[in-house]
């Protein structure tokens, strides 16, 4: 069976902003969250805005306060930790990712409290470990290990944790 050849390209060319439009779309899309300039420099070469007029939008953004990096990292890591419950290495990799200054980086990992961060990590590994269908204690806590440390969690806490599910797993056990 063919098909005609009409039917393939039938995308709508992409639409371009004006200079003007830009401006007021940009900050409406600052506005609404709070963004870095990556993705501002992102969306604007997507609209066909490059080099030094997307600079100049930039550095207006910045001078209006509707793009300010340090906020972008606090609310980031917030989102990130509380949200996503995330660990503090996958957040550090995002933000370095998405070019954000260390002092940014450094403010932004303040909003994390250290109880919080452990109390989550406890959580999160007590859910995986609840839910990990493995027999084998070793490999069960192998994966779940695994598992946090993808999270982005680091491995002496990881360890001191899961010190504490296996005692509590052995109780529950005998």
């Amino acid at each position: 069976m063919s098909y005609p050849r009409n039917e393939y390209g039938n995308e709508q060319p992409k639409k371009y902003w004006s200079l003007k439009e830009a401006k007021v779309k940009i900050a409406a899309y600052c506005a609404y969250q709070d963004r870095c300039q990556k993705e501002v420099r992102t969306k604007l070469h997507e609209k066909g805005i490059y080099a030094e007029q997307a600079e100049e939008l930039i550095s207006e953004m910045i001078s209006e306060n509707f793009l300010n990096e340090e906020r972008f990292a606090q609310s980031f890591v917030r989102g990130r930790f509380r949200l996503k419950k995330w660990g503090r290495n996958k957040i550090l990799q995002e933000l370095k990712f998405k070019g954000i200054s260390p002092n940014c980086i450094k403010s932004g990992m303040k909003e994390i409290d250290p109880e919080e961060y452990f109390k989550i990590l406890s959580h999160v590994a007590e859910k995986k470990w609840a839910l990990t269908k493995e027999i084998d204690p070793f490999k069960k806590k192998y994966k779940v290990q695994q598992y946090l440390m993808s999270r982005g969690f680091e491995m002496d806490l990881i360890l001191e944790v899961m010190e504490g599910i296996g005692k509590s797993s052995k109780r529950s056990s005998s």
